[in-house]
């Protein structure tokens, strides 16, 4: 549920897009059939769960044709209703499990099922990482990667751990997430992966916006908070506030949540588009610390949601890595450049995004470790050919690199590179066309940065 707008990463808790269905499945025609739409739209089936897929469910067939199920689990037996009829695939509803998986627990949240959040609430921890190094490994190996015989695990607390959240607000004027089965928002009175900050504080801005409106309606509210949950930045969109009313509201909401440093207004068009910051109260940043170091992050940065795997990710991506040169590729706000340049004896960090650039020069002030303000594409395609990094971190959103990209970094033939991915098929694209030019996979790791969902990262260690 990284350097993406979240990468994204969803109204609820601000990951990124679920695509519906993944590469773990067989490839579908989602050309609509009429014909097969009406009949099966009338009838039920009891069927057996086989795996899961990427995007949240799981594959069940019905007379040869995929069905796609929320919300169930491999080796269940259950009674679907088939809600909707493609040529070569289906999606259907639970109405009742016949025989029930031991993997199955009670959710712990109220409103899972409901919510879009979280996908697997109702599977004990164990099986979700099942799930996704199968997921993985299948998603991996339909792209052409031969892995490891061995998929490491980096886990840790698997309850409130997101450092980040993004609520709208229904009719009512509540504040809650995406539907699972539809945009609409449901309301929340908890969310048990979020830090309790977060909540406390979108439960608060919603009771104060209901009774400001009309002078205050934000159709969505972003709350970021630092590791321990004692700075909070709260970034409010809405269409008609004005600089008086948000202000009035900041400073309503810092009255009740004192974690409170800083807020912002972001003017929503009607396309549903932003158009930037309009008004500011408080501060633009708060203090992160990560790996023993402290990171300053602005408003809408890019930074790691799970509050309690930091370190444990940024030791994965630079424990053992030395050398005289190192570059971080969509480097953030120098997450890992600052580590790597303790480790190296110089460090160049490349990103694009002004709301990360501002501070990334900041953050590795004092180090020997440089930022470069530019895209990474930019960055390589003007790289002095002299130069050889001993090693290359990448970072990218969820599109991945791309063939351009890839290409680029064959000519640079650095050494060692590590890829750190958001999303397995575009990770799956990438490592082939890296495979092909002469690197070697050493190790791969499921980072399981958000317990409860179907969203991995993973970090592949490469050598060439």
């Amino acid at each position: 549920m990284k350097k993406r707008g979240e990468r994204g990463r969803r109204g609820g808790v601000q990951a990124r897009k679920p695509r519906q269905f993944g590469p773990a499945a067989a490839p579908v025609d989602s050309r609509p059939d009429t014909k097969r739409d009406s009949e099966v739209a009338k009838s039920t089936h009891i069927l057996q769960i086989e795996k899961p897929i990427y995007g949240g469910g799981f594959l069940a067939r019905a007379e040869g044709k995929a069905v796609f199920v929320p919300l169930a689990l491999p080796g269940e037996q259950v009674r679907l209703r088939i809600v909707e009829g493609k040529r070569s695939y289906a999606t259907a509803e639970i109405e009742e499990i016949v025989a029930a998986a031991q993997e199955r627990v009670m959710p712990k949240c109220r409103h899972f099922g409901a919510c879009g959040g979280c996908q697997y609430q109702h599977a004990d921890y164990a099986a979700q990482l099942d799930f996704k190094r199968a997921i993985l490994r299948e998603t991996l190996e339909r792209g052409g990667v031969r892995t490891p015989g061995e998929i490491a695990v980096l886990a840790g607390e698997t309850w409130v751990y997101r450092n980040r959240i993004r609520v709208a607000f229904d009719a009512q004027g509540r504040p809650g997430y995406r539907g699972r089965r539809s945009h609409g928002v449901i309301p929340i009175a908890e969310c048990p992966i979020a830090a309790p900050l977060l909540v406390r504080a979108a439960l608060a801005a919603g009771e104060i916006a209901q009774r400001a409106r009309p002078a205050m309606r934000p159709s969505e509210i972003s709350f970021f908070c630092n590791g321990n949950a004692r700075e909070l930045l709260v970034s409010v969109v809405s269409a008609d506030a004005g600089k008086g009313a948000f202000e009035g509201f900041a400073q309503a909401l810092a009255e009740h949540i004192p974690e409170l440093k800083g807020a912002e207004l972001v003017r929503e068009e009607k396309q549903g588009r932003s158009q930037g910051r309009v008004a500011e109260w408080g501060e633009t940043s708060l203090l992160y610390t990560a790996g023993g170091f402290q990171y300053r992050v602005d408003q809408g940065a890019f930074f790691q949601v799970n509050r309690w795997l930091v370190d444990g990710l940024l030791d994965l991506v630079t424990t053992g890595q030395r050398g005289e040169l190192a570059w971080d590729l969509f480097a953030g706000v120098g997450l890992f450049a600052r580590k790597l340049a303790e480790s190296f004896t110089r460090a160049v960090a490349v990103e694009a995004a002004p709301v990360a650039t501002r501070t990334l020069g900041e953050n590795l002030r004092g180090t020997r470790a440089t930022a470069v303000r530019a895209s990474t594409l930019d960055f390589l395609r003007s790289a002095r050919k002299d130069e050889r990094p001993d090693l290359i971190v990448l970072d990218p959103p969820r599109a991945g690199l791309g063939a351009e990209t890839t290409g680029l970094l064959a000519e640079v033939a650095a050494p060692n590179v590590t890829y750190v991915s958001c999303d397995p098929a575009t990770l799956a694209r990438d490592l082939r066309a890296l495979s092909g030019s002469g690197y070697s996979i050493e190790s791969v790791t499921l980072a399981d940065l958000f317990p409860q969902t179907f969203h991995l990262e993973t970090v592949v260690r490469l050598r060439r």
